[in-house]
């Protein structure tokens, strides 16, 4: 080895010291995360092995069993970090609050209508039949659904203590749901965008 390559290797090394045990052991959870909901949504439960997800990540399967015990400990986990994720993120597309209901409407339906929808929804197909499964996706499923919830009331500035204001807003999540359920088999943009701009109408109507 020549002295060149010898002090490049040591600076390698040096610079892999300088990087916390830490803030690696949460990069490759953050890649197992992703990795497993592109997994999910692309190949299904039946497809989304621990090793697959692994692999897609860049980690060993025992890096991968070192972070996440079960199966189901990963994608479960992986599906409530992206939601959480998601969430972050439709919240910074309204910093100042939201005065177009069109547009928050339009940032709802969204969500499901990606990669994250369908990761779920192979998610909760699987906990039908997998008893082991189930309970996790059902208690999952509640907790997405509140922060989804929450999200949408402070967004379109709705008073839930007017009444018929929460199934309204619970009405659009559940319109939204189903426009993403209909995007799995053929991408109707415009039937969408036509729906979304109805549900708006709607919404100044009913929340004032």
């Amino acid at each position: 080895m020549s002295t060149d390559e010898q002090h490049t290797g040591t600076q390698s090394e040096r610079t892999v010291e300088r990087v916390p045990k830490q803030d690696r052991s949460r990069a490759t959870r953050q890649r197992l995360l992703q990795a497993a909901v592109a997994c999910l949504a692309e190949h299904g439960w039946a497809g989304s092995t621990v090793s697959v997800v692994a692999e897609r990540a860049g980690v060993s399967r025992g890096a991968a069993q070192h972070h996440f015990r079960t199966r189901e400990d990963l994608f479960t986990a992986a599906v409530e970090y992206v939601a959480e994720e998601r969430s972050t993120a439709l919240r910074a597309l309204f910093p100042e609050g939201a005065t177009d209901r069109r547009a928050v409407v339009s940032a709802l339906v969204d969500l499901y209508t990606g990669p994250l929808f369908r990761a779920a929804l192979h998610l909760w197909v699987a906990a039908c039949d997998e008893d082991q499964l189930r309970p996790r996706v059902t208690e999952l499923e509640a907790h997405v659904g509140r922060e989804t919830h929450r999200i949408a009331v402070d967004l379109l500035g709705a008073d839930e203590s007017r009444p018929g204001t929460r199934e309204t807003v619970q009405g659009l999540l559940d319109m939204a749901r189903g426009l993403g359920l209909a995007n799995l088999l053929t991408d109707d943009g415009g039937r969408r965008e036509r729906v979304v701009g109805q549900w708006a109408k709607v919404l100044d109507e009913a929340l004032g």
